[in-house]
């Protein structure tokens, strides 16, 4: 029984990392789509949530499982990082 307990606690574990980078990924399409500064904030957000989630499941299962999440997370921080250089680059200079 507890095997089954032990499998099921890494599936959630992992289920959970998995969730919070698809909503990562879902915030920073809006933030592409809708570069506002809400949008922004909000793809900020889910990047340190997802951080944080994936940062748990891989310290909690030893990276086993985990690999997916961050392949995805590190894309996701890819896409972000090149939001904010393209908008920095579109911001009027300050003379």
């Amino acid at each position: 029984m507890k095997h089954d307990h032990s499998s099921l606690q890494s599936f959630t574990t992992v289920a959970q990392a998995s969730n919070s980078v698809k909503k990562l990924h879902h915030a920073v399409s809006q933030a592409m789509s809708h570069p506002t500064p809400d949008m922004l904030d909000q793809a900020n957000k889910r990047l340190l949530r997802a951080e944080n989630a994936v940062a748990v499941a891989r310290q909690q299962l030893n990276y086993s499982g985990t690999e997916f999440a961050e392949e995805i997370l590190s894309e996701e921080k890819e896409r972000l990082t090149s939001l904010h250089a393209s908008l920095a680059s579109k911001k009027p200079e300050d003379n």
